[in-house]
């Protein structure tokens, strides 16, 4: 099978990719969810002409001038509104959010009256008609749409659908990622370890890539390097009602790769295997029924840059979320040799100076060293065929931090 460019992969296994049915929830369960439905307002915000300060309700007419003289004849705290109503000369005292009494039209605030005593207030400046008032329907009418459906339900949105009196929201389904870490190497970390094993670490970061676009994960633990003990895992992410497969090395040609063996005895059909970029080249992508099944390389680094590119942007659509890639433009801080055939994902860090980006490359670019892509903040994008680059050069560069 021709390996496949790195474009023509992410566009077929996006092929077809959209949001995830709708589905209900709490309030206090919508943080960072993404809208199915719009919300409609429920109510009018204010519900009525509200005072939005602390002070005294009077009729403009009587504060035209200052200062002014009125008669204390009620109190209107927030939530229990004066219930008479202001005549010519009066005044209430009223705070913040409190319903605006009949017959009054504007609030004085209190900071501008002075209390001479007797149930009296002098008014010392001139206030105009409608100060210091919240108009009903202000921020919002009964019927008005106040969120459109794809919105990411940040504080802002939920305290607004709140406002609106909406207990529940209709939000799109998390798709479910189940991870299946392949190879009898392979423990758990924690566990002490035999002379021939490694600590099995790529699962982490799938997952933590997973949870970045707001996708659940199960991880279904390390199978052993057995048809019957991967095929047990998979039946197990099938009955879990998994969106996604991610399997973890096992995806290669060697004797003990048996990943592509597994899936499709299992009935997956088999869409393309082996990407022509570096690190990633043996990734496969298939589907098991509705199931789309990605199959990562074990090396580490290969993994979590194949994550990146591709699981990454395929869990975004289906939650029903925008994803663009942080690619930049850079210039190079070393040489940079010829590239061959594949499209190269080169770990670099990349630094601010006088207002360009400065792309540096590590000097070695082993796909099994965490240690560099965790101090990498970006991946330097060399197409196929790019001639050598001098130090100075333009470069593409996407950007993981």
């Amino acid at each position: 099978m021709a390996l496949v460019p790195v474009a023509e992969a992410l566009e077929r296994l996006l092929d077809g990719a959209a949001a995830l049915p709708g589905e209900s929830v709490p309030l206090a369960d919508a943080a960072g969810r993404v809208l199915a439905e719009p919300v409609v307002a429920l109510r009018t915000q204010p519900p009525f002409e509200a005072s939005a300060m602390d002070g005294y309700a009077v009729r403009s007419a009587d504060v035209a001038s200052a200062p002014a003289r009125l008669s204390v004849i009620g109190v209107a705290p927030a939530g229990r509104g004066f219930t008479g109503s202001v005549g010519d000369g009066e005044a209430v005292r009223i705070f913040t959010g409190a319903p605006l009494p009949e017959g009054a039209d504007t609030v004085v605030i209190q900071e501008n009256v002075r209390a001479p005593g007797g149930g009296d207030i002098e008014v010392m400046e001139p206030t105009a008609q409608g100060r210091n008032v919240r108009r009903r329907g202000l921020d919002f009418g009964q019927g008005d749409v106040l969120l459109e459906s794809g919105r990411l339900l940040d504080p802002a949105a939920l305290s607004l659908a709140a406002s609106a009196n909406h207990p529940n929201l209709d939000v799109v389904r998390q798709p479910l990622v189940a991870i299946i870490a392949t190879g009898d190497e392979l423990l758990p970390p924690g566990s002490e370890l035999g002379p021939d094993q490694i600590i099995s670490s790529n699962a982490y970061g799938v997952i933590a890539t997973a949870q970045s676009v707001g996708a659940r994960a199960l991880d279904l633990g390390i199978a052993a390097d057995r048809h019957d003990a991967i095929a047990a895992l998979v039946k197990k992410a099938v009955a879990a009602g998994a969106d996604v497969l991610v399997t973890l090395g096992g995806a290669s040609v060697g004797d003990h790769d048996l990943i592509h063996d597994v899936l499709t005895g299992e009935g997956m059909k088999l869409d393309f295997w082996k990407i022509a970029m570096r690190p990633g080249k043996p990734l496969m992508f298939g589907r098991l029924g509705n199931i789309r099944c990605i199959g990562l390389p074990g090396n580490p680094v290969a993994s979590l840059v194949c994550s990146q590119l591709f699981l990454k942007p395929l869990l975004a659509r289906l939650g029903g979320r925008l994803y663009r890639p942080d690619i930049r433009t850079a210039r190079l801080g070393a040489a940079m040799h010829a590239n061959d055939l594949r499209q190269d994902y080169v770990r670099a860090t990349v630094r601010e100076d006088a207002a360009t980006l400065v792309a540096t490359p590590f000097g070695i670019q082993d796909s099994s060293m965490l240690r560099m892509l965790a101090d990498a903040n970006g991946l330097i994008v060399r197409e196929p065929f790019a001639p050598a680059a001098e130090a100075g050069a333009e470069c593409s560069v996407l950007m993981l931090r």
